[in-house]
């Protein structure tokens, strides 16, 4: 028995010992990725935020400068912040209500909903690049279509929309809520976990579609709105391409938002040390955002257990 054991026990150390080396081979790419592609540049930005550096010359440090003069005398970072603080606090809500009222339409079985919840997905997919945001330039531009239907009826403008400090950042808010297809597909699946019977039973009790949605489907869909809500705040604030491409932050700094301005101040001006600092910001801004959700969730978040 003893030297059963003993013979046992080598084998099994040996066999656990290749299960680890797999799973490490296995983990390599990622962790690979993880720490030459993420960790060890946040470690270097973070550096680089605390120093004067143009990618011509060696950092010099000057310790808190460049956070002192974002705060204290950079009008543009004042600009850029409200900008980009007014486009998630009205894109977000209206793309998660247009999402959420798509979602209800298609949460039915019906022949060809399939090939519908495809068509509405593809926005999402296609939104945010760059040949999108050209065709939304062409449409919404000094001549572009809507211009042209406009003086078809007789209606003549000066400035088009993108023309119009007033109106240019709703045309950019307006293309972030067409890309609602991600959205409507989380609400879909949050939707379908909803059990029927819940609904049957108000049925019953006489309760109409609109108390129906607003005392079963709003409360059980609350984790799912959570979730989106949080990933499209992260994705606001992250917005870049729509207003690079289509009024590269005009007209007079109206549509010039965080990541635009951000980009500026690394790649047009060179202040690479600055345009840390102002990375490092937004991140801190994001995960403020994130935490005060989290605490707020006990409020108005309702989960099954």
């Amino acid at each position: 028995m003893f030297t059963a054991k003993a013979a046992a026990a080598p084998r099994h150390k040996r066999r656990g010992g290749s299960d680890l080396r797999t799973g490490y081979l296995l983990l390599a790419p990622w962790l690979f990725g993880f720490v030459f592609m993420y960790l060890v540049p946040a470690v270097m930005s973070i550096y680089y935020s605390f120093t004067n550096y143009n990618l011509l010359s060696a950092p010099d440090w000057v310790g808190l400068d460049n956070y002192i003069q974002i705060f204290t005398q950079d009008q543009n970072f004042r600009q850029a912040m409200s900008v980009t603080f007014r486009y998630v606090f009205i894109m977000v809500p209206l793309r998660l209500a247009f999402a959420l009222f798509v979602a209800t339409l298609l949460n039915k079985k019906h022949m060809g909903m399939a090939f519908y919840r495809v068509l509405y997905y593809i926005p999402s997919i296609v939104g945010g690049s760059i040949a999108v945001s050209v065709v939304w330039k062409q449409i919404f531009g000094n001549k572009g279509v809507l211009m042209s239907l406009l003086e078809v009826f007789g209606i003549e403008q000066k400035f088009s929309l993108l023309g119009n400090p007033d109106t240019a950042l709703f045309v950019i808010i307006l293309m972030g809520v067409w890309q609602f297809g991600s959205c409507m597909l989380v609400f879909l699946s949050g939707l379908k976990q909803i059990p029927q019977s819940l609904y049957e039973s108000a049925s019953m009790d006489g309760a109409s579609r609109f108390t129906q949605f607003w005392k079963i489907t709003m409360p059980m869909l609350t984790p799912t709105i959570f979730f989106n809500l949080i990933q499209q705040i992260i994705n606001g604030f992250r917005v870049f391409t729509e207003s690079y491409v289509i009024t590269d932050g005009g007209p007079m700094n109206s549509t010039l938002t965080y990541v635009l301005y951000l980009y500026r101040s690394a790649f047009a001006n060179f202040h690479m040390g600055y345009s840390c600092a102002l990375a490092w910001i937004l991140v801190a801004i994001i995960g403020l955002a994130t935490l005060l959700l989290f605490k707020s969730q006990r409020a108005w978040v309702h989960y099954e257990g």
